[in-house]
Order: C-alpha cells, then sequence, then structure tokens
C-alpha cells in the first residue's frame, strides 16, 4: 500500500514548468529596428523644418516651433504611452508595430496638410505677430501626433526589458541606436534626399523606414511571448512563458525627484546649447543647408556614443554619483566649447576659398565642429542611460520608468530651445548664454550629489562637490564672447582679420548684424557673417539701381514694396520720387532699421523716418502672401541663396506671389549674385524668375568691366521701355534729386543706365536650357548654392551670358540718336556705364 500510495504522489507531482523565454538573441534586431526609426524621425524633422520655413517663415519662431512641438511629442508620447497601457499585456512589439505604422501615416498627412496652413488662414488673419503666432500654433498641432507616436515607441519596446542594471544598460544602448540612426537619417535628408529629389520623396523614404521596421516587429510579436527574462541577473528556473500571472509585476514606485530635476536640466542645456552653437558655427562656417547638417549629425553622434558608455557604465557605477559627475564634467565642457568658439577654431589658418570642391570643406569643417563640441555631447548622451539606471529599481514598469525619464529630459529641452531660441539670445546674447549654460549644468550636479552626500554623511565628497562649484563659477566667469569680426565676415574672418573698425555689433532674434568701417573708410553693413551692404561704389550702384531703374521704367509709381531693409539705400531711392506716395519694406530682423539708420541715413536718405515708409517686420514671403495690397513695384534683395531658408524667396511660387501683387504694368526687380557662386545657381535662378516674369530682362553690376552681380527685371505685362520718356523725367526739375542720385553712383544719363542691359528671355533661352527650376516643394537651389559656395566664377558668368545679348530693339524704344549712342556704349564696355 505504501509503495501504491507513493507511486500515486508521484503522479500528481506537477511537471516542470520550461524555462522563460529569453530574447537576448533579440538586442541586435531591436538595435537595427531602433536605428531605422530614429533615421526615419531625422528625415521627416528636416524636412518638416523646411516645411516650416515655407508656412511660419525662415524665422527663429520657425526653429523654435519644430524643436518645441518635437520635444513637446516625444514627452507626451513617453508620459501617456504607460498610463495608456496601465497593467494591460500586450506584447511590446505588438504596440512598436502599430506606433511605427501610425508614424508613417502621420507623415504622410503632415506632408499634405502643413502647406495649407498658408491658404486657411490667410484670408481672415493677414500678416504680423498675431498671424505668425497662429501659423505657429496650428503647425504645432498638425506635428504633434507623429512626435507623441515617437515618443511612445521607447516605454513600449521597453516593456520587453526587466529594469535591473543590466536591462537598464540595454535601455540605454537602445538609446543610443536610435541616435545612431537618427545620424544617418540626417545626413541622408540633407546630403542626398533633399538635394537630389523633393521634399515628397523624402517623406515616402521615411515612412518606408517605418512601415518595414512595422513589419518585422509584428512578425517577432507573432513568434515570442509578450514578456520575457531580457536584463535579470539571474534566469529564474521556474517561469511559464505562457501563465498570465507569470509576467513580472507592474508597479508604480515613487522614484527620487532629484535624478527627474537633473536630466531636465540636462536636457534644457543640450537643446539650448544646440541652439547658441549652431547660430555661432554657422558664422564660422557658412550658414548653408550642409552646415546645419554636420553641426546636427556631429551633435547627434556624440549623444550616441555617450549613450553607449552611459549604458556600460550604468552596470559598474554608483549611477546617480556617475550622474552629477557627468553633469559637472558638462560645466567645463560648455565652457570648452566656449573658449574653442572664442579662441581657437576662428583662427585657424583657413583660407575658405583655398578649393572649390566642397566635399573638401566638408571635411574641415566636419574636424572643427567635432573639436569644439563633441565633449560636451558625449556627456549629455552619457546622463540619459545614468538617469535611468539612477531612478531604476528591478520591480519598476520599465514602461513607466523609461518614459518618466525621457519626458523629464525631453520637457526640459523644450524648455531649452524656446528660451533660448527666442528669449536669450536676443536678450543677453550667445556669451552670456553660454555662462548660462555653465551654471545650468552646475546647478544640475548640485540637485543631484547634494541629497547623496547628506543621506551618506561623506565630507570628503562635500569638499569635491564645493570646490566643483566654485571651478564652474569660475569658468563661467570667464567665458569670452565671439570676436566682433567674427560676426561681420563669418568664414572670411581670418582673410580679413584687422582689416576694419567694428562700429557695431547685435544678436537679434534671427541673426546677428555687424556695422564696419573698411580700411578705405567704406562702412558695411553685415549679416550672420557676411557683407549684405556697403558705401563702396559696386555696391551703391547694385542698391541704388535696383530701385531707380523699376521706378524709371515704370511711368508713375504710386506705391512700392521692399523685400529687405539692409543698409536701406534701395529703399532710399524711392524717397527721392515726388510720384510714389506709399514705401512699405518687409524686415525680419528688428535690430537692422535701427542700425542702418544711424549708420547709413546719408546714402538711404533717411527712408526709416520719411512719412510715407511703413515697416512691417514679418517674413517677407508671408506678408506678400497676405497681404491685400497691390503695388507698382517690388524690389527683392534678400539675403544669399545659398544660406538656409533664403531660397523660399527664390521660388518660382514665391514669384508668382509677387507678380499677384503688382498692378498691372507693375515693376519687380530681384538681385542675383555671381559671387560665391556657379553656372548652375546662377541658371537656376533666372531661369526661376523668367518661367513667372516671360519677357524678363537680365542687368548686370560690374567691378572695374568684370562680372560681379546681376539683377532681373520683370513686369506684370509686356516689357518696355520708353528712353526718350525716361530721359525727360530726369530733366525736369521735380527729379531733380532723382538725377543727382544716379550721378552719384556713375549714371549721368538714360542712356548711362541702360547700358548695363545684359539679356533678355528670348536671348538667354539656349543658355537656360535644363536649368533646375526652384519651387517650393524641393527648394532645390539652397543646396545648388551650398555646393558652388567657395566659387570665384563670377566673371566667368557674367561673359558667357553676354555672349547671348542683342541689342534689345524689341523692349527699348526711342530717338535713332539715343538708341546708336546706347548700342555704342553697350558694345564699348559690357556693364559698364
Amino acid at each position: 500500500m505504501a509503495k501504491i500510495a507513493k507511486s500515486a504522489k508521484a503522479q500528481q507531482k506537477p511537471a516542470a514548468k520550461p524555462p522563460a523565454f529569453n530574447a537576448a538573441p533579440y538586442l541586435p534586431l531591436l538595435l537595427i529596428l531602433f536605428a531605422a526609426s530614429g533615421c526615419s524621425a531625422l528625415i521627416y524633422e528636416i524636412v518638416w523644418y523646411q516645411l516650416l520655413q515655407l508656412v511660419i517663415g525662415s524665422t527663429a519662431i520657425s526653429l523654435g516651433v519644430l524643436l518645441s512641438t518635437f520635444m513637446g511629442g516625444l514627452c507626451i508620447g513617453s508620459l501617456a504611452l504607460p498610463r495608456y497601457l496601465g497593467k494591460r499585456r500586450y506584447h511590446p512589439l505588438l504596440v512598436y508595430a502599430v506606433i511605427e505604422a501610425g508614424i508613417g501615416a502621420c507623415g504622410i498627412l503632415v506632408r499634405i496638410l502643413m502647406p495649407l496652413v498658408d491658404w486657411i488662414y490667410v484670408a481672415a488673419v493677414g500678416h504680423g505677430m498675431p498671424a505668425i503666432l497662429l501659423r505657429a500654433v496650428m503647425c504645432a498641432i498638425i506635428l504633434l501626433p507623429p512626435t507623441i507616436l515617437m515618443g511612445a515607441s521607447l516605454p513600449a519596446v521597453s516593456r520587453w526589458i526587466q529594469a535591473t542594471p543590466r536591462g537598464v544598460s540595454w535601455m540605454g544602448l537602445l538609446y543610443g541606436s536610435n541616435t545612431a540612426g537618427a545620424v544617418f537619417g540626417c545626413l541622408l535628408a540633407g546630403f542626398y534626399l533633399l538635394r537630389q529629389f523633393d521634399m515628397s520623396t523624402a517623406t515616402y523614404v521615411a515612412v518606408a523606414f517605418n512601415l518595414v521596421v512595422a513589419f518585422i516587429s509584428y512578425s517577432v510579436a507573432k513568434s515570442t511571448p509578450d514578456h520575457t527574462v531580457l536584463g535579470t541577473e539571474v534566469a529564474p528556473a521556474a517561469a511559464s512563458p505562457t501563465a498570465e500571472n507569470s509576467a513580472p509585476p507592474i508597479v508604480a514606485r515613487r522614484r527620487p525627484a532629484s535624478v527627474y530635476i537633473t536630466i531636465a536640466l540636462s536636457g534644457a542645456c543640450a537643446l539650448g546649447a544646440e541652439v547658441v552653437w549652431t547660430r555661432l558655427l554657422g558664422l564660422m562656417l557658412g550658414a548653408t543647408v550642409y552646415t546645419f547638417s554636420i553641426i546636427l549629425a556631429v551633435f547627434l553622434v556624440g549623444l550616441g556614443l555617450g549613450s553607449a558608455v552611459g549604458s556600460l557604465l550604468t552596470r559598474s557605477v554608483r549611477s546617480r554619483v556617475a550622474l552629477g559627475v557627468s553633469q559637472l564634467l558638462l560645466a567645463a565642457a560648455v565652457a570648452w566649447t566656449a573658449l574653442m568658439l572664442a579662441k581657437s577654431v576662428p583662427y585657424w589658418p583657413i583660407n575658405p576659398l583655398l578649393s572649390s570642391d566642397p566635399w573638401y570643406t566638408f571635411q574641415i569643417d566636419l574636424v572643427r565642429v567635432i573639436w569644439a563640441i563633441f565633449p560636451a555631447t558625449l556627456l549629455w548622451g552619457a546622463s540619459f542611460p545614468l538617469a535611468l539606471a539612477a531612478a531604476a529599481s528591478p520591480e519598476d514598469d520599465p514602461g513607466h520608468l523609461v518614459g518618466g525619464i525621457y519626458a523629464a529630459n525631453t520637457g526640459g529641452a523644450i524648455v531649452g530651445a524656446i528660451a533660448f531660441s527666442m528669449i536669450l539670445i536676443p536678450a543677453i546674447g550667445t556669451q552670456h548664454c553660454q555662462q548660462t549654460l555653465v551654471v545650468l549644468s552646475a546647478l544640475a550636479a548640485l540637485v543631484v550629489l547634494a541629497p547623496y552626500i547628506w543621506t551618506h554623511r561623506a565630507p570628503v565628497a562635500a569638499a569635491f562637490l564645493i570646490a566643483s562649484l566654485a571651478g564652474a563659477g569660475w569658468l563661467a566667469a570667464t567665458v569670452s564672447p565671439v570676436p566682433p569680426s567674427l560676426i561681420a565676415y563669418g568664414r572670411r574672418f581670418m582673410l580679413n582679420l584687422n582689416t576694419s573698425e567694428i562700429l557695431y555689433v547685435g544678436e537679434g532674434l534671427n541673426s546677428s548684424i555687424a556695422i564696419s568701417r573698411y580700411q578705405d573708410g567704406a562702412i558695411q553693413f553685415h549679416v550672420s557673417g557676411k557683407v549684405e551692404a556697403s558705401t563702396e561704389m559696386y555696391d551703391m550702384r547694385l542698391q541704388r539701381t535696383l530701385g531707380h531703374l523699376a521706378a524709371l521704367v515704370h511711368p508713375d509709381p504710386k506705391s512700392v514694396l521692399i523685400v529687405g531693409f539692409g543698409a536701406g539705400v534701395t529703399a532710399g531711392t524711392f524717397v527721392t520720387y515726388p510720384s510714389i506716395n506709399r514705401i512699405v519694406i518687409c524686415e525680419m530682423e528688428p535690430l537692422v532699421p535701427p542700425a542702418a539708420t544711424k549708420y547709413f541715413g546719408e546714402q538711404n536718405y533717411n527712408v526709416a523716418h520719411d512719412p510715407r515708409t511703413q515697416i512691417v517686420y514679418d517674413d517677407a514671403r508671408h506678408f506678400v502672401l497676405t497681404t491685400r495690397e497691390k503695388f507698382d513695384i517690388i524690389t527683392s534683395d534678400p539675403i544669399h541663396p545659398w544660406v538656409k531658408g533664403s531660397a523660399t524667396l527664390y521660388s518660382q511660387e514665391y514669384f508668382q506671389m509677387v507678380k499677384d501683387h503688382l498692378n498691372p504694368g507693375g515693376v519687380v526687380t530681384q538681385w542675383v549674385p555671381l559671387y560665391e557662386s556657379d553656372e548652375q545657381t546662377v541658371k537656376s535662378e533666372i531661369a526661376t524668375f523668367l518661367s513667372v516674369f516671360p519677357g524678363g530682362t537680365v542687368w548686370a553690376n560690374t567691378v572695374e568691366g568684370q562680372g560681379y552681380d546681376l539683377f532681373l527685371l520683370g513686369q506684370n505685362g509686356p516689357t518696355h521701355i520708353d528712353l526718350d520718356q525716361m530721359q525727360a523725367r530726369l530733366d525736369s526739375p521735380s527729379y531733380e534729386r532723382v538725377a543727382a542720385s544716379l550721378r552719384n553712383v556713375g549714371f549721368a544719363s538714360a542712356v548711362d543706365l541702360l547700358s548695363i542691359y545684359s539679356g533678355q528671355d528670348s536671348d538667354l533661352q539656349p543658355w537656360l536650357q535644363g536649368a533646375e527650376i526652384n519651387r517650393d516643394a524641393n527648394l532645390r537651389l539652397q543646396y545648388l548654392a551650398g555646393m558652388a559656395l567657395n566659387n570665384s566664377s563670377e566673371d566667368a558668368i557674367y561673359h558667357d551670358i553676354l555672349r547671348y545679348r542683342r541689342f534689345p530693339s524689341n523692349i527699348i524704344t526711342g530717338s535713332p540718336q539715343r538708341l546708336d549712342e546706347l548700342q555704342r556704349l553697350m558694345q564699348s564696355g559690357p556693364g559698364a556705364p
């Protein structure tokens, strides 16, 4: 009986449970998936920034909207997902698949909806700051859904990982892998997709990444359990992969607030520094789309590598101490970058014109960016996994843990992006902004280390902390401003070192400006590291001619719109015309008109204070779109097309807006630089203009007969210039100020003025064959121009254009004597009056 009972008891003994599923072999796949997800996210970000430049304008507000919305969505998503799912058990990779598919769908919707924002509000709101803010709000609403989903992705997958030191290490590696993918996406979009294709193609590539990630995640989810022992230190022997109660419990634990405050301060400093350093490096390297891509890529590489290192450290150091020490090191790293930007990088003996090969220049720029900002980016990258480890406990819900830390970090980043880009830089300047970053980094260290030191009663550590904070204070005090000449001359700083006296420097909301006096006594006006206007004769001729030719071609101008104040010289030409009763100037940077008026008041006839003048502070493109007013003349002298964002003022759609706001017979003039450009870029600018203004003409501004720059003239109707009528107006007493203004720059008569004629639409069609048309959908011009930045082929381009010039008897009429004189002048000296 005993044997039978023993046998029965043996039969009742439960069978051993199979070991828990271990997902470690899937970790490389997860890293690849997160890299692909990061790649798509950065492609979207770059495309969305380009869309925002069209919708809001190329202003600090568009950058602020992008960064704050992007980070805000990440913050909301990281907090919302764990709370939405609660204790419900869905397979983490299934959730991740749904999220990625949703991001792809939202990406397509953003591409469709964003361009509609202009047309939705235009009739009701108009232009100015209220319209800008409304555009910003509407764009933020459109961008929030995909960014919320992006923020939910890491917390979703982290539920497949336990919150042990090993698991936290893997969470940090996933974050680093996502950042590494973002680097590839940044370079792919900036150097290839948008250069070769357009925003729609780039969007579809990003969507393809999302869909591939979603498909693979879904497939893995179908073949694996919804919970694993990934991240456990020892795999439990008795755990069922199928039993519902075998999953680790979802625990919401109160976590140390000091860690969250520290990682929030770290995020604020990281995004604030990115804004400040991008602005300063843009001066040094040239503010092209490629420069911004290089800076962003280096920043992301640093974050990714730092995250990987921090993830490894979480398993061998006290994470809270390491987090605090990393913030102290960040105070030193920020001071290092400030020192390099002020005392080192600008003084590298590099001639930007050494090579016209852009790829050679990119290599040099890459080294300079790494030298300046890489240490700080490494430490910011390490801060995230260290904060995860400092806040983690094995019984935590990984989704809540990752979501909370991620939300704190991105929430701080929102504050940093908005505060530094829209408030602090224009209020206190980049020098004091960098001092603020040093202090905030030290404060972040104090927040996390002080409670730890107090709890452990560690006097040596306390002394070390006090000494470190004192050192951070000293470092902050030693931060120097960048050289004023750098703000003036930018990438040509070393070529112009000690060549001029800096009279004024200002760092505004959208750009930095400077006024200088050159060795020959000429006053120069600088915007973001380049000369935009001066009292040199060749510059004065261009600025005056842009206005005078338009006003003299028009038989009786009453109203004029000037795009860009600059030195105010072009706008000032219209002050001399008795018939003009309204002068509207659209300027993006509020610092410009007062500074230009102070130093160029004589040359611009004090136009800012003329009773006929109204200055509108708005993006010019959106003023033209939203105003109900039409003008007799519109002159456009924007910044160089290679400057990021400026291509929106050279697009076919923009020129059509200009044409729509011209009265019948109205005249438009548009500046086209030949220097720092190449033939392909110039062809694109001219062909795009002529596609909207058929019959348009080209006019030259030369230096001693050599090509320098051009401007284009078009009319809302057939182009016609009456030479005799033009001279009669110049000879009349009421036009004496006009004639004097022209004589001042070397034009003694109407014939002299018209002798700078260089061609017309019908002449140039063979030369323009195959030229790229710059459209809103691709803004190809900024990519073409960015590649041509170091070219010095202005005279060759100019004389190539002249080969197609014919005498414009179909456009210019007048007495035989004057026409013969004009023809002789054109033949004897191309472009020279």
